[in-house]
């Protein structure tokens, strides 16, 4: 007797762990979630072509973000080489985009912004150059991406100047995921090429996130 009841409850436990299978086939709810860091907050910046580009722009894709500069003569060129790496891979995916942001606005004008994205040879619909004013800038990359610190936000906005390899991940529903990769290791740049395919492969869990996630969270 007490044998029939173990082949039962096997019997029972088999059938439990092929409805939950089924259940959750084809969807995401069983695959380990990348880290969850940030929201981005809503934004309006102006690109190469002097277009507006707001939250709004990006809704449903994955973004790559990154600061840097056009007159840089150190980090920024080495930067955009590897993001011109991650550009090649990923810029037949229609839900894929780059923002790179200006952290010296002052200088790096539409004009001056088109001649640059002019000279990487890229799709600008694909890898967008932004400017716009230098304390909303800021704000973006602090309390949105993640890729300065805050606490710098004290200084006059006239003497701060962010200077930064880091790139920011940003999922389909606006939120910052996986980490803050650095642009110059091939590791974590490795690491940013997978962690995109697998944002790519999610899908919107909030529908439109412009009506949830940005202006409603902190």
């Amino acid at each position: 007797m007490r044998k029939k009841w173990v082949v039962y409850l096997g019997f029972f436990l088999v059938l439990v762990l092929c409805f939950w299978f089924f259940l959750f086939q084809g969807t995401d709810l069983w695959k380990p979630k990348l880290a969850l860091l940030n929201y981005v907050k809503p934004f309006s910046f102006t690109n190469q072509d002097n277009v507006a580009v707001t939250e709004k722009d990006i809704l449903g894709k994955v973004a790559v973000v990154e600061y840097f500069f056009t007159t840089c003569k150190g980090i920024c060129p080495r930067m955009n080489q590897n993001m011109k790496g991650i550009y090649n891979e990923f810029k037949s995916e229609p839900e894929f985009v780059i923002l790179s942001h200006s952290c010296d606005p002052e200088r790096d004008s539409v004009p001056r912004l088109k001649q640059y994205s002019d000279s990487l040879g890229v799709d600008t619909k694909k890898w967008i150059f932004l400017t716009g004013k230098k304390d909303s800038l800021y704000y973006a990359a602090r309390n949105s991406y993640l890729l300065d610190d805050p606490k710098n936000s004290l200084e006059k906005i006239e003497d701060q100047f962010i200077h930064t390899q880091f790139f920011a991940l940003i999922d389909k529903d606006g939120q910052v995921r996986g980490q803050i990769y650095d642009g110059l290791k091939q590791d974590e740049l490795e690491k940013l090429s997978i962690d995109i395919k697998k944002l790519l492969k999610e899908k919107s869990s909030r529908g439109n996130f412009v009506n949830s996630i940005f202006g409603n969270n902190p």
